[in-house]
C-alpha cells in the first residue's frame, strides 16, 4: 500500500507541474474564467488525461478510474475558473501577498483534490 500511495502522490504531483507549467500555452491561459472559450476546457483536459495515466499505472479499477478523470476534469476546471475570477485585478508588481496568497490557495485546492483522488483509489482497490 505505501508503494501504491508513493506512486499516485508522485505521479499526481508530476503531472500537475508539467500540465500547468509546461503544457499550458498562452491560448489556454486566454481561455481560462470564460465558458465560451475552448482553453480551460483544454486545460483541464491535458490534466484528466495526464492523471489517466497515473491512475492507469497505479491499477485503478475502471470504475473509479472513468469517476476520477472526469471528476478531476470538472473538479479542476471549476477550480481555475473561480480563481480567474476571486483574483481579478490582482497583479503581483502592484500586490504582491494577495498575488501570492491566491496563487497558493489555488495550488492547495488541487493538492486537496489529488489527496481525495488517492483516497478513492486506495478505497476502490480495498486498501483503504
Amino acid at each position: 500500500m505505501v508503494e501504491l500511495f508513493f506512486l499516485l502522490f508522485l505521479g499526481l504531483e508530476l503531472k500537475h507541474f508539467i500540465a500547468d507549467y509546461f503544457m499550458q500555452p498562452g491560448w489556454m491561459l486566454a481561455g481560462k474564467g470564460d465558458f465560451r472559450k475552448i482553453g480551460g476546457y483544454a486545460h483541464a483536459g491535458v490534466h484528466a488525461g495526464l492523471s489517466l495515466i497515473v491512475l492507469l499505472l497505479a491499477g485503478t479499477p475502471l470504475l473509479a478510474l472513468v469517476g476520477l478523470v472526469l471528476g478531476e476534469f470538472a473538479v479542476h476546471y471549476l477550480l481555475d475558473y473561480s480563481k480567474i475570477h476571486y483574483s481579478r485585478g490582482v497583479h503581483v508588481d502592484t500586490q504582491p501577498r494577495r498575488f501570492w496568497s491566491l496563487h497558493g490557495l489555488d495550488q492547495i485546492t488541487h493538492q486537496l483534490t489529488y489527496g481525495a483522488m488517492i483516497y478513492l483509489v486506495l478505497l476502490a482497490k480495498g486498501l483503504a
